[in-house]
């Protein structure tokens, strides 16, 4: 392990572009196999499966389009965005790095952009992928959008505070990437869920267009 750390790190030294969009396509690839592995385990809860069914079975095409969310979007944006974002707070806003203002603001900016930007961005690639139609793709966003950035609200932020006040620039995005193994978990599980009652609460605390028409 303390051999791949090293190698890893050679790697970002020399091609740090190169190597963060390698390893965020994998540890999405991995991310998805978890997913679908507890997908199947808690489906099993709800459903009755045939024996030859009680095994769980990935489905490598969708292992394949997942890692190619990381390859094409986690891995050269976050690169981007996180060295991007350190140098803007650091040099425009003139914040010491590791201050209090310094780690809220860079919590605070990613939460409110980058977050609900990557989820956006999920859920349609994921329809596409899946041959939805755009109309079947607003459905699923406008389903699993707010109940999915509802719940990671409080966590992530958690998470994001350790990682900008105690993890080098350079090292974020794995850092990052390793959570997105859970949250990739999670997000199977959203997806799951489909119409589920507490989707449909959450969903109804954000006031909607017809709503605020009515109101008007």
């Amino acid at each position: 392990m303390l051999r791949l750390w090293k190698c890893y790190q050679k790697c970002l030294a020399i091609h740090p572009l190169k190597t963060q969009v390698l390893s965020s396509g994998l540890i999405w690839g991995f991310g998805d196999i978890a997913a679908q592995t507890i997908t199947h385990s808690t489906a099993k809860k709800h459903h009755h499966f045939q024996e030859k069914d009680k095994e769980v079975e990935i489905n490598w095409k969708r292992v394949a389009t997942t890692s190619l969310f990381g390859f094409g979007f986690v891995g050269p944006v976050g690169h981007y965005w996180y060295e991007g974002l350190d140098r803007y707070i650091r040099l425009q806003l003139r914040l010491q790095p590791n201050s209090f203002r310094f780690v809220f603001t860079k919590v605070a900016i990613d939460g409110f952009i980058f977050g609900p930007l990557d989820l956006l961005l999920f859920f349609t690639y994921m329809g596409f992928s899946a041959g939805k139609s755009v109309p079947q793709i607003k459905e699923d966003v406008k389903r699993d959008f707010v109940p999915a950035l509802i719940l990671e609200g409080g966590p992530w932020p958690i998470v994001q505070v350790a990682n900008f006040r105690y993890i080098p620039v350079r090292y974020q995005l794995l850092y990052d990437n390793f959570f997105c193994l859970l949250d990739s978990c999670f997000l199977s599980w959203i997806e799951q869920q489909e119409d589920a009652p507490w989707k449909q609460w959450l969903n109804s605390l954000i006031p909607s267009k017809e709503k605020r028409d009515q109101g008007g």
